[in-house]
Protein backbone atom coordinates (compact mmCIF):
# COMPACT_ATOMS: atom_id res chain seq x y z
CA UNK A 1 0.00 0.00 0.00
CA UNK A 2 1.46 3.55 -1.05
CA UNK A 3 2.15 5.65 1.99
CA UNK A 4 -0.17 7.95 0.94
CA UNK A 5 -3.08 5.49 1.16
CA UNK A 6 -1.56 3.87 4.38
CA UNK A 7 -1.79 7.60 5.87
CA UNK A 8 -5.22 7.75 5.07
CA UNK A 9 -6.71 5.21 6.14
CA UNK A 10 -4.89 5.98 9.53
CA UNK A 11 -6.27 9.71 9.66
CA UNK A 12 -9.84 9.00 7.95
CA UNK A 13 -13.59 9.36 9.43
CA UNK A 14 -12.96 5.24 10.36
CA UNK A 15 -10.15 5.15 12.11
CA UNK A 16 -11.38 8.05 13.87
CA UNK A 17 -14.41 6.20 14.66
CA UNK A 18 -12.40 3.49 15.82
CA UNK A 19 -9.95 5.07 18.08
CA UNK A 20 -12.87 7.15 19.58
CA UNK A 21 -15.74 4.72 19.61
CA UNK A 22 -18.22 6.83 18.87
CA UNK A 23 -19.69 9.06 15.87
CA UNK A 24 -20.71 12.49 15.95
CA UNK A 25 -23.86 13.48 13.96
CA UNK A 26 -24.52 17.51 12.88
CA UNK A 27 -28.38 17.77 13.28
CA UNK A 28 -30.44 20.99 12.65
CA UNK A 29 -33.06 22.16 15.15
CA UNK A 30 -35.83 23.19 12.79
CA UNK A 31 -35.14 21.26 9.02
CA UNK A 32 -38.72 19.61 9.92
CA UNK A 33 -39.35 16.26 8.51
CA UNK A 34 -35.10 16.24 7.86
CA UNK A 35 -33.36 17.02 10.97
CA UNK A 36 -34.99 18.77 13.83
CA UNK A 37 -35.92 18.33 17.54
CA UNK A 38 -38.80 16.30 19.07
CA UNK A 39 -40.47 16.51 21.89
CA UNK A 40 -37.78 14.86 23.87
CA UNK A 41 -35.26 17.03 22.30
CA UNK A 42 -34.07 14.02 20.84
CA UNK A 43 -32.72 14.99 16.96
CA UNK A 44 -35.19 12.39 14.42
CA UNK A 45 -36.05 12.86 11.12
CA UNK A 46 -35.39 11.60 7.66
CA UNK A 47 -31.70 12.39 7.22
CA UNK A 48 -31.00 11.11 10.75
CA UNK A 49 -32.62 8.13 9.83
CA UNK A 50 -30.66 7.25 6.97
CA UNK A 51 -27.29 8.55 9.07
CA UNK A 52 -28.46 5.65 11.63
CA UNK A 53 -28.03 3.23 8.50
CA UNK A 54 -25.24 4.28 7.91
CA UNK A 55 -23.89 3.92 11.74
CA UNK A 56 -25.20 0.12 11.22
CA UNK A 57 -22.91 -0.26 8.37
CA UNK A 58 -19.90 1.40 9.94
CA UNK A 59 -20.60 -1.30 13.26
CA UNK A 60 -20.11 -4.20 10.73
CA UNK A 61 -17.05 -2.83 8.44
CA UNK A 62 -15.52 -2.12 11.97
CA UNK A 63 -16.74 -5.50 14.03
CA UNK A 64 -17.68 -2.79 16.83
CA UNK A 65 -21.51 -3.29 17.85
CA UNK A 66 -20.85 -0.48 20.46
CA UNK A 67 -20.19 2.67 18.47
CA UNK A 68 -21.89 5.10 20.32
CA UNK A 69 -23.82 8.14 18.64
CA UNK A 70 -23.27 11.50 19.80
CA UNK A 71 -25.15 14.72 18.45
CA UNK A 72 -23.92 18.81 17.56
CA UNK A 73 -26.46 21.23 16.75
CA UNK A 74 -25.19 22.74 13.47
CA UNK A 75 -26.22 25.90 11.58
CA UNK A 76 -26.58 27.12 8.35
CA UNK A 77 -23.60 29.05 8.87
CA UNK A 78 -21.20 26.39 11.23
CA UNK A 79 -22.39 23.25 9.78
CA UNK A 80 -19.42 23.88 7.04
CA UNK A 81 -16.48 23.98 9.19
CA UNK A 82 -18.07 21.97 11.96
CA UNK A 83 -17.62 18.91 9.11
CA UNK A 84 -14.26 20.08 8.25
CA UNK A 85 -12.76 20.39 11.33
CA UNK A 86 -13.47 17.21 12.87
CA UNK A 87 -16.38 18.21 15.32
CA UNK A 88 -18.86 16.76 13.26
CA UNK A 89 -18.44 13.40 11.13
CA UNK A 90 -20.96 13.44 9.41
CA UNK A 91 -23.79 16.23 8.78
CA UNK A 92 -27.58 14.68 8.82
CA UNK A 93 -29.28 17.78 8.08
CA UNK A 94 -30.94 20.00 5.05
CA UNK A 95 -27.62 20.95 2.93
CA UNK A 96 -27.41 21.38 -0.56
CA UNK A 97 -24.60 19.88 -2.55
CA UNK A 98 -22.75 22.47 -4.47
CA UNK A 99 -19.82 21.81 -6.27
CA UNK A 100 -18.49 25.37 -4.87
CA UNK A 101 -18.58 23.35 -1.57
CA UNK A 102 -16.64 20.29 -2.71
CA UNK A 103 -13.92 22.49 -2.45
CA UNK A 104 -14.11 22.16 1.96
CA UNK A 105 -16.50 19.00 1.82
CA UNK A 106 -17.74 15.75 0.76
CA UNK A 107 -21.15 14.44 0.15
CA UNK A 108 -23.24 11.66 -0.52
CA UNK A 109 -25.48 10.57 -3.13
CA UNK A 110 -28.97 13.29 -3.39
CA UNK A 111 -31.06 12.37 -0.48
CA UNK A 112 -33.75 14.71 -1.61
CA UNK A 113 -34.20 17.24 -4.44
CA UNK A 114 -36.41 20.25 -4.58
CA UNK A 115 -37.09 23.49 -5.53
CA UNK A 116 -36.17 27.21 -4.39
CA UNK A 117 -39.21 29.68 -4.25
CA UNK A 118 -41.12 32.16 -1.51
CA UNK A 119 -42.91 31.74 1.39
CA UNK A 120 -45.95 34.50 1.63
CA UNK A 121 -49.04 35.15 3.48
CA UNK A 122 -51.86 34.16 1.51
CA UNK A 123 -53.58 37.42 1.37
CA UNK A 124 -50.59 39.30 0.60
CA UNK A 125 -50.95 39.61 -3.15
CA UNK A 126 -47.51 38.66 -3.85
CA UNK A 127 -47.25 35.56 -6.16
CA UNK A 128 -44.01 35.80 -8.40
CA UNK A 129 -40.43 37.33 -7.85
CA UNK A 130 -41.68 40.63 -9.50
CA UNK A 131 -44.04 41.03 -6.79
CA UNK A 132 -41.52 41.80 -4.13
CA UNK A 133 -40.90 45.13 -5.44
CA UNK A 134 -40.09 47.73 -2.55
CA UNK A 135 -40.90 44.37 -0.33
CA UNK A 136 -38.36 43.02 2.55
CA UNK A 137 -37.19 39.53 2.09
CA UNK A 138 -35.90 37.25 4.36
CA UNK A 139 -33.83 34.49 4.16
CA UNK A 140 -31.54 32.02 7.15
CA UNK A 141 -28.42 33.32 7.45
CA UNK A 142 -25.14 31.05 5.40
CA UNK A 143 -28.51 29.49 2.95
CA UNK A 144 -27.75 30.66 -0.96
CA UNK A 145 -31.42 32.00 -1.18
CA UNK A 146 -30.82 35.60 -1.46
CA UNK A 147 -28.53 35.35 -3.95
CA UNK A 148 -30.59 33.07 -6.02
CA UNK A 149 -33.13 35.56 -5.87
CA UNK A 150 -30.74 38.28 -6.59
CA UNK A 151 -29.62 36.38 -9.69
CA UNK A 152 -33.49 35.20 -10.66
CA UNK A 153 -34.12 37.76 -14.27
CA UNK A 154 -36.68 39.05 -12.46
CA UNK A 155 -34.31 39.30 -9.17
CA UNK A 156 -31.33 41.93 -10.53
CA UNK A 157 -33.09 45.14 -10.56
CA UNK A 158 -35.02 44.92 -7.58
CA UNK A 159 -35.31 46.97 -4.81
CA UNK A 160 -35.81 44.86 -1.73
CA UNK A 161 -34.50 44.84 2.14
CA UNK A 162 -33.09 41.82 3.39
CA UNK A 163 -33.40 40.06 6.61
CA UNK A 164 -31.40 37.16 8.10
CA UNK A 165 -32.94 34.90 10.70
CA UNK A 166 -30.87 32.90 12.50
CA UNK A 167 -32.72 29.39 11.73
CA UNK A 168 -35.65 28.59 9.26
CA UNK A 169 -38.12 29.11 12.32
CA UNK A 170 -36.76 32.41 13.19
CA UNK A 171 -36.81 33.75 9.23
CA UNK A 172 -40.56 32.46 9.59
CA UNK A 173 -41.63 33.78 12.62
CA UNK A 174 -40.53 37.73 10.56
CA UNK A 175 -43.72 36.80 8.30
CA UNK A 176 -45.31 35.68 10.52
CA UNK A 177 -45.29 38.46 12.37
CA UNK A 178 -45.09 40.94 9.61
CA UNK A 179 -41.68 42.05 9.34
CA UNK A 180 -41.06 40.74 6.33
CA UNK A 181 -43.55 39.99 3.47
CA UNK A 182 -41.71 36.85 1.96
CA UNK A 183 -39.19 34.29 2.85
CA UNK A 184 -37.35 32.32 0.17
CA UNK A 185 -36.04 28.78 0.98
CA UNK A 186 -36.53 25.15 -0.14
CA UNK A 187 -39.87 24.67 -1.11
CA UNK A 188 -39.71 21.67 0.94
CA UNK A 189 -37.87 23.13 4.01
CA UNK A 190 -40.71 26.28 3.62
CA UNK A 191 -43.20 23.04 3.71
CA UNK A 192 -42.54 21.98 7.24
CA UNK A 193 -42.91 25.57 8.49
CA UNK A 194 -45.96 25.62 6.86
CA UNK A 195 -47.11 22.55 8.47
CA UNK A 196 -46.12 23.84 12.26
CA UNK A 197 -47.08 27.28 12.14
CA UNK A 198 -50.32 27.99 14.39
CA UNK A 199 -52.69 28.84 11.01
CA UNK A 200 -51.11 26.67 8.13
CA UNK A 201 -54.00 28.33 5.85
CA UNK A 202 -52.61 31.74 6.36
CA UNK A 203 -49.49 30.87 4.16
CA UNK A 204 -48.90 29.71 0.65
CA UNK A 205 -45.75 28.89 -1.19
CA UNK A 206 -45.52 30.33 -4.43
CA UNK A 207 -43.42 32.04 -7.42
CA UNK A 208 -41.10 30.57 -9.86
CA UNK A 209 -38.22 28.37 -9.29
CA UNK A 210 -35.23 29.89 -8.79
CA UNK A 211 -33.53 26.74 -9.07
CA UNK A 212 -33.50 23.25 -8.79
CA UNK A 213 -31.31 21.60 -5.72
CA UNK A 214 -29.81 19.23 -4.11
CA UNK A 215 -29.92 18.02 -0.71
CA UNK A 216 -26.90 15.31 0.81
CA UNK A 217 -25.23 14.09 3.76
CA UNK A 218 -22.03 15.85 4.40
CA UNK A 219 -18.38 14.53 5.61
CA UNK A 220 -15.26 15.23 5.00
CA UNK A 221 -13.41 15.20 2.10
CA UNK A 222 -9.86 13.47 0.93
CA UNK A 223 -11.54 10.15 2.69
CA UNK A 224 -12.28 7.71 -0.32
CA UNK A 225 -13.08 4.64 2.35
CA UNK A 226 -15.56 6.92 4.48
CA UNK A 227 -17.06 7.62 1.01
CA UNK A 228 -17.23 4.73 -0.59
CA UNK A 229 -19.29 2.97 2.59
CA UNK A 230 -21.83 6.34 2.51
CA UNK A 231 -22.34 5.52 -1.14
CA UNK A 232 -22.47 1.93 -0.60
CA UNK A 233 -25.34 2.64 1.81
CA UNK A 234 -27.17 5.25 0.56
CA UNK A 235 -27.46 3.87 -2.98
CA UNK A 236 -28.42 0.39 -1.59
CA UNK A 237 -31.22 2.27 0.49
CA UNK A 238 -32.47 3.48 -3.32
CA UNK A 239 -32.54 0.72 -4.89
CA UNK A 240 -33.94 -1.76 -2.57
CA UNK A 241 -36.95 0.83 -2.26
CA UNK A 242 -36.26 1.49 1.44
CA UNK A 243 -35.47 4.87 1.01
CA UNK A 244 -38.87 6.08 -0.45
CA UNK A 245 -40.39 3.87 2.37
CA UNK A 246 -38.37 6.34 4.88
CA UNK A 247 -39.12 9.37 2.21
CA UNK A 248 -42.71 8.64 3.01
CA UNK A 249 -43.08 7.71 6.69
CA UNK A 250 -41.27 11.55 7.03
CA UNK A 251 -43.02 13.24 4.38
CA UNK A 252 -46.70 12.03 3.65
CA UNK A 253 -47.73 10.80 6.96
CA UNK A 254 -47.66 12.64 10.81
CA UNK A 255 -44.61 12.79 12.03
CA UNK A 256 -43.45 14.06 15.70
CA UNK A 257 -44.09 16.14 17.77
CA UNK A 258 -47.16 17.24 16.63
CA UNK A 259 -48.34 14.39 14.76
CA UNK A 260 -48.53 16.74 11.52
CA UNK A 261 -48.47 15.59 7.79
CA UNK A 262 -45.77 17.62 6.02
CA UNK A 263 -47.77 16.34 2.48
CA UNK A 264 -44.82 16.89 0.29
CA UNK A 265 -45.53 13.93 -2.57
CA UNK A 266 -42.30 12.55 -4.17
CA UNK A 267 -41.46 14.81 -7.35
CA UNK A 268 -40.03 13.48 -9.95
CA UNK A 269 -36.47 15.09 -9.66
CA UNK A 270 -36.33 12.84 -6.37
CA UNK A 271 -37.35 9.88 -8.15
CA UNK A 272 -34.59 10.81 -10.51
CA UNK A 273 -32.06 11.09 -7.82
CA UNK A 274 -33.41 7.48 -6.04
CA UNK A 275 -32.99 5.95 -9.64
CA UNK A 276 -29.43 7.53 -10.70
CA UNK A 277 -27.38 8.12 -7.30
CA UNK A 278 -25.02 10.73 -7.95
CA UNK A 279 -23.01 13.30 -5.70
CA UNK A 280 -21.94 15.43 -8.36
CA UNK A 281 -23.39 19.13 -6.81
CA UNK A 282 -24.55 21.98 -8.73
Amino acid sequence: MPLAAAHAQDSGTLAKIKSSGSITFGYRESSFGFSYLDANLKPVGYSIDICNRIVDAVKTELKMPGIETRYQAVTSANRIPLVANGTVDIECGSTTNLVERQKQVAFSPDIFRYNVRMLVKADSGIRSIADLQGRTVVTTTGTTSFRLLREADKGKNLEVTNLAGKDHTESFLLVENGRAQAFVLDDILLAGQVANARSPKDFVITGESLRTENQSLMFRKDDPEFKALVDRVVGGMMKSGEMERLYNRWFMSPIPPKNININYPLNAETKDAFANPSSKGI
